[in-house]
């Protein structure tokens, strides 16, 4: 007949309730202040990423104003050089 291991030996209580609520609860206050700072940390990245888009929309614009720019230069070189070689 197998022998039963731990069945009559007494539970003994290891640790405070007040104490273990009281760890708790510093635990939860550390881990509040570490979300709100997370929390306040996303904002800035948001608002960081905000001001990226926009500028890659201005660089956008900015290619596209060069390019036309830069059409319109040739147009009027080649303008300039048809007057050239034309008499008239």
């Amino acid at each position: 007949m197998p022998r039963t291991k731990g069945k009559n030996k007494p539970k003994t209580v290891t640790a405070d309730i007040a104490t273990q609520i009281a760890e708790k609860q510093s635990a939860k206050e550390s881990l509040t202040a570490e979300i709100a700072s997370i929390t306040a940390n996303i904002d800035t990245l948001k608002a960081d990423l905000k001001r990226k888009a926009s500028l890659k929309a201005i660089d956008k614009e900015i290619v596209k104003l060069e390019a036309k720019k830069a059409k319109a230069d040739a147009k009027a070189a080649e303008e300039a050089k048809r007057q050239k070689q034309s008499p008239f």
